[in-house]
Order: structure tokens, then sequence, then C-alpha cells
């Protein structure tokens, strides 16, 4: 029984760092956004930048929840 509870903690937190996979996507699509909008209309960086770093921020949250979970479940 204990070698079946391992395997799925260990399964768990496999799935659970798929969330870093989205952080990266998502972080990468924010900032590609950020390079298109002020090649579009450079008057508009400073604005355009602060809602990058927003959009980064709230992106690497839900990276680091997923990554909390993952450890969650290995070490508790």
């Amino acid at each position: 029984m204990d070698i079946i509870l391992q395997s799925a903690r260990l399964i768990g937190a496999g799935l659970a760092c798929i969330a870093l996979a989205g952080a990266g996507t998502g972080v990468g699509i924010v900032f590609g956004s950020l390079v298109i909008g002020c090649a579009r209309n450079p008057t508009e960086r400073p604005q355009l930048f602060q809602l990058a770093i927003l959009g980064f921020a709230l992106t690497e949250a839900v990276g680091l929840l997923g990554l909390m979970m993952a450890f969650l479940l290995l070490f508790m």
C-alpha cells in the first residue's frame, strides 16, 4: 500500500509541474506582446511596460502555486 501512495504522490507532483510550462509560455506571450506593442506605438511604451510587468507577476504567481503544490505533494 505504501508503494501505491508514493507512486501517486510522484505522479501528482509531476502533473503539478505542468503549471511551470504554462507559466513559461505565458511569460513569453506577455513580453512578445510588449515588443509588438512598442513597435507599433513607441509613445505608449511606459504604460505598456507597466501592464507587461503586471502580467508577468500574475503569470509567475500561477507557476509558483503549481510548484508549491508539487512540493507539498512530495514532502507532506
